[in-house]
C-alpha cells in the first residue's frame, strides 16, 4: 500500500526557526567584516586623494578644495576615470555603477553570490574614482563591498540562497553603519531596498551585524554624528506643512534627476566607442565643473556640512546645485564607479537651503529636511530617508519634519516615476522589480477555505479493468483519490497510471488498492496553508491534492491548480472592487 506524503504545518505568525540563531551568530563575523571594509574604503579614498591632488602617499584626510592646480583640475579626473575603465574592462564590469542596483540584482537574480573580484576591486575603483575628483559618495561602494563580504562568508557554508541574501544584506548594512554612524537608517535601508521581505530570519541577523559594526565604528572611524550642526527649530504647527512642501519639491527634483541620468546614459550608449572609455569622457565634464567650483569634486562631505551650518551664500548654493548636478549626472551616466547618496544629499540640501531663505528657522534646518526628502524620493525609501537625515545630524527632535518631507517626496516620486534611480538600471536589463510588500495569499489562506468538498473518488476494491474503462470513457479529472470502505485515503490514481497498466500484465481480479504505486503520494489537512499545497503540487507533479480529516483520515475535499487561483482572484477583488456600505439603501 502506498505511503502518503504527510504535510503537517504548525501555524504561527512567523516562519522563524533555530537557523535564525545560526545566522545571527554568523552575522557577528559579517558585521566586523563590514566595519573593516568601511575602514579600508575610507583609507583608500584618503590615499587616492592625497596621491592625485597633492602628490604624497598619506592616509590623512585631505580636501580637494585645498589643492591649487588651476587647469590641472581638468586632467586629474580623466586620469582616474581611465584607470577605473581599465579595471572594469580587464577586472570585472560589476564594479561599474553605484553599487546598490548591482547588489539588488545579485539578491534577486544571482542567488546572492558575489565574487572575490568584486569585494577587492569595488573599493579600490571607487577610491580611485572619488579620490581623483569623481562627484560621488562612499555609500554605494560600501554597500556593494560589505555585501560582497557577507556573500563570500556565506558561500563558505551550506546555506540556502535566502540565507546568503540575509548575510549579504547584513554586510551591506554593517558597511553603511560604519561609514555614516546611522544604524537605524541602515536597518531600514535593508528592509526597504535590499531584503524584499520582512522576516525574523533576516531582520535579527541584519540588526546583529549593524550593532557589531556600530560598536567598532568609534575605534576605526570615529564617534558622534557625521554632520552635527546647531540651529533653532521653528516653533508652531506650520513647519510640518512647510516640510511637506519641501518634500514635494524634492520629489520632483528626484524625478528630474533620475530621468536626466538615464537620458545621459543613453547618449553614452550611442557613442561609437567601447564602454571602457566612457568614464574618461565623462571626467572631462567633471574637470570643467571642478574649474568652475572645486566644491563639486569628490564626495562633497564638506559641502553637506556647510549647507547644514548655513555658511553658504545664496549664489554659492545655486552654483553648487547646478554644477554638482551636471557633473554627477554625466559622471554616473558614463558608467564609472561611485555612489549616489552623498550627491543626492547635496542636491536635496541645496533645494531645502534655497527654500529656507524665505522660511523662518534657518537654512540649515531646511537643508536637512530637503536631504530627507530627496533620499526618500530618489531611492523610494521614505523611512530610511527620514531616519538617515536625523542620525547624520544627531537632531532626533526634528524627526516629524523629516518624516513629513520624506512622505511627500515619496508620494510624488511613485506617481510621476515608474522606477526609482536604483531600479531603472535593472529594468533596462529586462528585469522587473516590485518594491511593495504584501502578505502572500498562499501563506494566509487554509486549504479548507478553497477546497472542493465531497470530491469524486474511486474505491479501493474497484477492479483495475473497470478503472481503465472509466478513464477511457472520458473521466472529468486527470486523477482521483482512492478510498477504502470507510472513506479513508489509500492513494491517488491517474490517467498516467491507466496508461502504465495497459503496458503490463495485470490479473483479472486485481483491484485499485493492490495496483497503486508504491511511491509516496501527497495529501494535506484542512488547516494546511495553500502555499504548502502548492509546494506539493510542484514537487510531485500531481495536480490535485486530497484533503483529509486529521482524526478520521477520511477524504473531505480536494485542492486543484484551479482552486489555488481562487486565492489570486480573491486578492485581486479586494484591490479593485469598490463598495459602499454606510448610507447604502439596503442598510436596515
Amino acid at each position: 500500500m502506498p505511503v502518503p506524503t504527510v504535510r503537517s504545518h504548525r501555524l504561527a505568525d512567523h516562519s522563524a526557526d533555530w537557523r535564525m540563531v545560526l545566522l545571527a551568530i554568523m552575522a557577528l563575523v559579517v558585521g566586523t567584516g563590514g566595519a573593516i571594509g568601511a575602514w579600508v574604503l575610507v583609507r583608500l579614498i584618503a590615499i587616492a586623494t592625497n596621491l592625485f591632488w597633492f602628490g604624497r602617499l598619506s592616509a590623512a584626510p585631505a580636501q580637494i578644495t585645498d589643492a591649487a592646480l588651476g587647469l590641472g583640475t581638468l586632467v586629474i579626473p580623466v586620469i582616474g576615470s581611465l584607470i577605473v575603465g581599465l579595471m572594469a574592462r580587464f577586472g570585472s564590469d560589476k564594479i561599474r555603477g553605484h553599487g546598490i542596483p548591482e547588489a539588488i540584482e545579485a539578491i534577486l537574480y544571482g542567488e546572492s553570490r558575489l565574487s572575490l573580484k568584486v569585494a577587492v576591486l569595488k573599493p579600490i575603483s571607487s577610491a580611485i574614482s572619488i579620490g581623483s575628483g569623481g562627484p560621488f559618495g562612499a555609500e554605494g561602494p560600501i554597500i556593494m563591498t560589505g555585501g560582497a563580504v557577507g556573500s563570500l562568508f556565506a558561500q563558505c557554508f551550506h546555506l540556502s540562497a535566502a540565507e546568503r541574501k540575509t548575510l549579504l544584506v547584513a554586510g551591506a548594512a554593517a558597511g553603511m553603519t560604519a561609514i555614516f554612524n546611522t544604524p537605524l537608517a541602515a536597518i531600514l535601508l535593508a528592509i526597504e531596498v535590499l531584503l524584499f521581505e520582512w522576516k525574523p530570519r533576516s531582520f535579527v541577523p541584519v540588526v546583529t551585524a549593524v550593532l557589531v559594526s556600530w560598536a567598532w565604528r568609534p575605534i576605526m572611524i570615529g564617534a558622534g554624528p557625521m554632520f552635527p550642526f546647531a540651529t533653532a527649530d521653528p516653533g508652531g504647527l506650520w513647519p510640518a506643512g512647510a516640510a511637506l512642501g519641501v518634500g514635494l519639491f524634492t520629489g520632483l527634483e528626484a524625478a528630474l534627476l533620475s530621468t536626466a541620468l538615464y537620458r545621459i546614459e543613453d547618449l553614452f550608449h550611442r557613442l561609437p566607442l567601447h564602454w571602457m572609455w566612457w568614464p574618461a569622457l565623462g571626467a572631462i565634464v567633471v574637470g570643467i565643473g571642478g574649474v568652475i567650483d572645486a566644491h563639486v569634486l569628490g564626495a562633497g562631505y564638506a559641502s553637506i556640512q556647510a549647507l547644514l551650518d548655513g555658511s553658504l551664500t545664496l549664489r554659492v548654493v545655486l552654483a553648487l546645485l547646478v554644477v554638482k548636478a551636471v557633473v554627477w549626472l554625466v559622471a554616473l551616466g558614463s558608467g564609472t564607479s561611485g555612489g549616489v547618496l552623498a550627491p543626492l544629499l547635496i542636491l536635496g540640501g541645496a533645494v531645502g537651503c534655497l527654500i529656507g531663505h524665505v522660511l523662518p528657522g534657518g537654512t540649515g534646518f531646511w537643508a536637512m529636511v530637503g536631504m530627507a526628502g530627496i533620499m526618500s524620493g530618489a531611492m523610494r525609501a521614505p523611512m530610511t530617508g527620514a531616519l538617515f537625515a536625523v542620525e547624520l545630524t544627531g537632531r532626533f527632535e526634528t524627526l516629524p519634519f523629516t518624516i513629513a518631507a520624506a512622505a511627500a517626496s515619496y508620494g510624488v516620486s511613485v506617481l510621476v516615476m515608474r522606477r526609482s534611480i536604483l531600479t531603472e538600471k535593472i529594468a533596462r536589463r529586462g528585469r522587473h522589480i516590485l518594491q511593495e510588500y504584501t502578505v502572500d495569499a498562499l501563506d494566509l489562506i487554509q486549504a479548507e477555505e478553497i477546497m472542493t468538498r465531497k470530491p469524486a473518488t474511486l474505491t479501493g476494491d474497484m477492479p483495475v479493468n473497470e478503472a481503465l474503462a472509466f478513464f477511457h470513457a472520458g473521466a472529468r479529472h486527470r486523477s482521483y483519490p482512492v478510498i477504502d470502505h470507510e472513506g479513508r485515503l489509500l492513494g491517488l490514481v491517474s490517467r498516467s497510471d491507466a496508461l502504465r497498466w495497459q503496458g503490463i500484465q495485470i490479473a483479472d481480479n486485481a483491484t485499485l488498492a493492490e495496483s497503486l504505486s508504491d511511491s509516496s503520494q501527497p495529501f494535506a489537512y484542512p488547516q494546511t496553508l495553500i502555499g504548502e499545497v502548492a509546494d506539493l503540487i510542484v514537487e510531485t507533479g500531481i495536480g490535485r491534492v486530497p484533503i483529509i480529516d486529521p482524526v478520521t483520515r477520511q477524504v473531505i475535499g480536494i485542492v486543484s491548480r484551479q482552486d489555488l487561483l481562487k486565492a489570486r482572484s480573491t486578492r485581486r477583488a479586494a484591490e479593485t472592487r469598490r463598495d459602499r456600505f454606510v448610507g447604502a439603501a439596503n442598510i436596515g
